[in-house]
């Protein structure tokens, strides 16, 4: 199967978070991909997490359960080792629905809600930095069809 050219930055949706047109970092220095959660916390085997920030009017504020998630260590590009709540969803992107595994953080001072790392772009996509929003003006074209 061929691997589709990505940009730097895009616009993708992630359905079961009820999220749409969410902006996106494609991070290649990145293994994991992550995103912005403003409150993390585990009640009854269940992790509750929250997709607010004010910098980012896409985030609804909607509170997501995960009945099922992993914790895992990822490793930040100073050095630093974090634990992660590690969660398993889809996104949407070129009008194609892939699974992902999304490392929760807190990404307050980011300009970008989500990193897409190097595990999610193995042999789907190629990076061309000079490049943005080509799965969001291609799903732009298809609406307007």
């Amino acid at each position: 199967m061929p691997k589709k050219l990505i940009g730097r930055i895009d616009k993708a949706d992630f359905p079961l978070f009820d999220l749409f047109d969410i902006d996106v970092k494609i991070d290649t220095g990145a293994y994991t991909s992550s995103i912005h959660c403003h409150k993390v916390i585990v009640e009854d085997d269940l992790l509750k997490c929250t997709f607010y920030d004010k910098g980012h009017p896409h985030y609804n504020g909607k509170e997501i359960i995960f009945k099922t998630y992993d914790l895992t260590k990822v490793k930040s590009s100073n050095g630093m080792v974090q634990e992660r709540y590690k969660v398993k969803t889809t996104i949407f992107i070129f009008n194609k629905k892939y699974k992902i595994n999304l490392t929760l953080s807190t990404r307050d001072d980011m300009k970008y809600p989500i990193l897409i790392g190097r595990r999610f772009l193995n042999k789907k996509f190629v990076v061309d930095v000079h490049l943005k929003n080509l799965s969001f003006e291609n799903k732009a074209e298809k609406s307007n069809q």
